[in-house]
């Protein structure tokens, strides 16, 4: 690559930089103003009316900014409102879950983590390692695979039907001779998860690795997120899920009613 090329994708990267803080300073000065117009915009921003119009218009587009059309001026819009929410149910699901998660890995020994939807994957929020955990693996903040995972599985298990139709229309990925990639025997788990109320896996995205997962819910009773134990295979014998899964679905419960849900599971 030649010089000059080098030095235009640098200025083209400082361009994109510099825009990212402009268009995160037009949130700033709306959340502190409540609304304002383009031209407040510009002001505060030291930029020319056209440039504030832009940053707007693509902050509108994507919902995090609406125009009052009395005013001809902008406030947030419910895409702030929604990151927020999600962002602070992930806060809510971490913190109230540690101590679930502490006490369920004490108890049983094992690595007990929480994870939630994210796409198509399944991200790690809240984790504990008991005394007789092997691993030393870190997930939290790492997405798995939802249809290798215990804890996939149950939150796709409860997911909308768009969310699963959309995964198994994809082909899906073989961790191990063991992954299930057929989408009818992967229905098949997921009316049985709904229908005993947690999930398992033996080895189908690690070899050696077991575990069991169990749905935790939201204040509205939808689920929102999965908590799961997870162990050596020879530890962990698919004879003993049963008695797993009941703790599991005990530790679930408790988180679930910690984030606002008193009713019965749907």
């Amino acid at each position: 690559m030649r010089a000059s090329q080098v030095q235009s994708a640098e200025r083209g990267s400082v361009a994109v930089v510099q825009s990212v803080d402009r268009a995160l300073s037009v949130l700033e000065i709306l959340a502190t103003h409540g609304e304002a117009g383009v031209t407040e915009v510009a002001a505060e921003l030291g930029v020319h009316k056209s440039t504030a119009f832009r940053l707007v218009a693509a902050l509108e587009s994507r919902g995090f900014v609406e125009q009052l059309a009395d005013r001809g001026k902008y406030r947030l819009g419910f895409g702030v409102v929604r990151l927020a929410g999600a962002a602070a149910a992930q806060l809510d699901i971490g913190r109230e879950g540690q101590p679930i998660c502490d006490a369920v890995a004490a108890d049983l020994e094992e690595t007990v983590n929480i994870a939630i939807l994210d796409g198509d994957r399944a991200v790690n929020v809240s984790q504990a390692r008991g005394p007789g955990a092997l691993s030393i693996h870190n997930w939290v903040g790492q997405g798995t695979p939802l249809h290798a995972t215990s804890s996939g599985k149950v939150l796709l298990a409860y997911a909308p039907d768009a969310v699963r139709k959309d995964l198994l229309s994809r082909e899906l990925q073989r961790f191990t001779p063991a992954t299930i990639t057929d989408p009818e025997v992967l229905h098949q788990h997921f009316d049985q998860i709904v229908e005993q109320g947690w999930g398992s896996t033996v080895e189908e995205f690690e070899i050696g690795l077991a575990a069991v997962a169990a749905p935790v819910r939201g204040a509205d009773g939808g689920v929102i997120a999965a908590l799961s134990v997870s162990g050596p295979s020879f530890r962990m014998d698919s004879e003993d899920f049963a008695r797993l899964a009941r703790r599991m679905v005990s530790g679930a419960e408790e988180l679930s009613r910690r984030l606002g849900f008193f009713g019965r599971a749907r």
